[in-house]
């Protein structure tokens, strides 16, 4: 039975409660999510900015684990949706939901749950197996981050101004992010 990163090193804690630890745990994945999003670049010809947030969502669903890392990126909404300057650029704000980036917000549950699951099923160990989870875990944030994105852009240009631009930065994330776990498991 595989178990996420963070749960290997709650089962090895003997000093901090577990419940206080999951809730730093939670509270630490949210604030690397946030500080990724400061990394923001837009782009002239999309409302979508070239962001380090797919790279937190990634990295923390797949150390957190899928319940874990989801909490995360619920609460970094929470932080964001309360008026923190979390989000990309340092935007804050419900509105944010309803922006063209909307529905990149609500993936970005989705890939930390999905990403946290591939994770605790040992897809974790390798880099092969960690790069297929967080490119399974990108395509789960494009899916929903387009279908909204269709309705600011004119039709049939979703693709085109929220996807292909976006494909290089996610595969470097991807290949840095990748390369974090195996190495930290052998260490475990």
């Amino acid at each position: 039975m595989y178990v996420s990163l963070a749960d290997s090193v709650l089962s090895r804690n003997k000093t901090i409660s577990p419940a206080l630890l999951s809730f730093l745990l939670v509270v630490g994945g949210s604030a690397l999510i946030a500080l990724c999003s400061q990394v923001s670049f837009p782009l002239p010809f999309t409302p979508v900015p070239v962001t380090g947030q797919t790279f937190g969502v990634l990295v923390v669903g797949m150390a957190l684990g899928a319940r874990k890392g989801a909490m995360a990126v619920l609460a970094y909404l929470a932080e964001g949706f309360a008026g923190l300057p979390v989000f990309a650029g340092g935007a804050a704000g419900i509105a944010q939901l309803l922006s063209p980036t909307g529905g990149y917000l609500l993936g970005f549950v989705l890939s930390a749950m999905v990403c946290g699951k591939l994770a605790e099923m040992g897809f974790d160990r390798k880099i092969g197996t960690t790069l297929l989870a967080m490119a399974i875990g990108n395509l789960v944030i494009f899916l929903p981050g387009l279908l909204w994105l269709r309705q600011f852009v004119p039709a049939g240009q979703a693709v085109a101004l929220g996807l292909l631009p976006f494909i290089p930065g996610a595969i470097v994330k991807t290949l840095a992010a990748s390369m974090i776990f195996p190495s930290i498991r052998k260490k475990i």
